[in-house]
């Protein structure tokens, strides 16, 4: 029988936490691919061949590596909340300088600085949701918060697209595009500050009951846990956990799919649509809007039924096989496209049921540790993947030999996650309940 304390307070977290979180990774995110959009006339007005532009956006993530493992637990022993807000203001401030470079070496310093900046970012906010979801409600909670990412380019697709189209004080739309997409940046993170509340016994916002039943049943689960011998190794030895490893190299794997996807999309559809940059803009956010619906629903299924591995290696292979549909099928525009789309799905709904892993296998701890190992090692691929499209294209003159390599990593990184160590959870009757409340 349902709990009405526990579906009502979950309810309340959620509705109190998600629509938040979910703006200030729209904001994230959209600070991190904009440049997609910029370069449609950034390249033309500086010279940039597709190396330089490929090597400048990636090598964002050189930067944002660095902060991955101390970002994750700073907000564990610290406050989740203080560190993302002081992120957030700091990366707000550097986004906007994006706009103000000339060439391609301050292009890449600037681009480099913006990763580090924004780095501890993401670990920060997913140890934050262990302090309020249990580990059978993370996968679709993480889920609702990575739904940002294809929301911010829903989103982020047509605002580019307009501003784009400025020419204030002798200035093209690209810098405007990159300087005021900087500001809600840095307006979040002085929010963060006064918003969100570091643990449930400080949520004002929660009745006393509400409050006390969700600390003791994090209680119970940390208990459960070192019970069953979850202790706290040392970072190095859950690096070295084979789960660990695994999650590491697969989210590596298909983030070098996903992020040469996300920072090439609008030049390969251009290219094949041959469209002005506003309707290429509101073309471009098409494959994202059905992102959306098949992030949330893989991540609820996966903490439905209790199994993570599947659900993350049957969406990767599926994003995969869009890539290479869109090839396959290049010479038909909208065909094109409808493989590009489904490329899309399967990459973002790998991304929820990846992330329920660790805090499914590992003490809360070990857990904050891998979530900034595994985000750090994936994140190389946010630099493999858009520089290797660029080199390749420039010495093929094509798309596809780079969009190929983008199908291989899938593949690959779906195989990975397929033959991962694992231990399925039991699924919880009412939390299903809950999430239909």
């Amino acid at each position: 029988m349902p709990n009405p304390v526990a579906a009502r307070t979950q309810k309340k977290i959620t509705q109190r936490l998600m629509p938040f979180l979910l703006f200030l990774y729209v904001t994230a995110y959209v600070d991190r691919i904009n440049v997609s959009f910029a370069g449609l006339d950034m390249t033309k007005d500086l010279h940039f061949s597709n190396e330089v532009f490929g090597f400048g956006s990636g090598i964002f993530f050189i930067g944002y590596c660095l902060l991955e493992i101390p970002g994750a637990m700073l907000a564990e022993v610290w406050s989740a909340r203080r560190w993302i807000s002081a992120i957030m203001v700091v990366w707000g401030v550097l986004a906007g300088f994006t706009g103000l470079i000339h060439n391609a070496t301050e292009f890449s310093i600037i681009r480099f600085l913006l990763g580090f900046a924004e780095g501890g970012f993401f670990p920060a906010v997913v140890v934050y949701l262990t302090h309020w979801y249990r580990n059978e409600e993370r996968g679709r909670a993480i889920g609702m918060f990575m739904a940002a990412i294809p929301v911010s380019a829903m989103i982020g697709s047509p605002i580019s697209g307009l501003l784009l189209q400025l020419h204030w004080l002798q200035m093209p739309g690209w810098r405007w595009l990159l300087i005021l997409e900087g500001l809600p940046a840095f307006l979040g993170g002085v929010v963060t500050f006064f918003y969100l509340p570091d643990w449930p016994k400080d949520a004002r916002w929660l009745a006393p009951d509400e409050r006390a039943w969700i600390t003791s049943e994090l209680d119970r689960e940390m208990r459960v846990k070192k019970e069953s011998g979850h202790h706290h190794p040392s970072i190095l030895v859950t690096m070295r956990q084979p789960a660990v490893l695994a999650c590491a190299f697969s989210y590596f794997l298909v983030n070098t799919s996903g992020y040469g996807l996300v920072i090439w999309l609008p030049k390969i559809v251009q290219r094949f649509s041959g469209l002005d940059t506003l309707k290429l803009s509101l073309l471009v956010a098409i494959p994202y809007l059905v992102s959306v619906p098949a992030m949330v629903i893989n991540g609820w299924h996966s903490d439905r039924t209790g199994e993570r591995r599947w659900h993350a290696a049957i969406t990767a292979l599926l994003g995969g096989i869009g890539l290479a549909l869109s090839q396959i099928l290049g010479k038909n525009p909208a065909l094109a496209l409808a493989g590009l789309t489904v490329a899309a799905i399967g990459i973002m709904a790998y991304y929820p049921a990846l992330w329920a892993m660790p805090t499914q296998l590992l003490s809360d701890r070990s857990a904050a540790a891998s979530f900034g190992f595994i985000n750090l090692t994936a994140n190389f691929g946010g630099f493999v993947g858009p520089y290797a499209i660029g080199f390749l294209t420039d010495r093929t003159g094509t798309y596809a030999a780079g969009v190929y390599l983008l199908v291989v990593t899938a593949a690959l990184g779906a195989v990975v996650i397929a033959l991962a160590p694992h231990r399925q959870a039991k699924p919880q009757p009412s939390v299903v309940v809950a999430a239909q409340n």
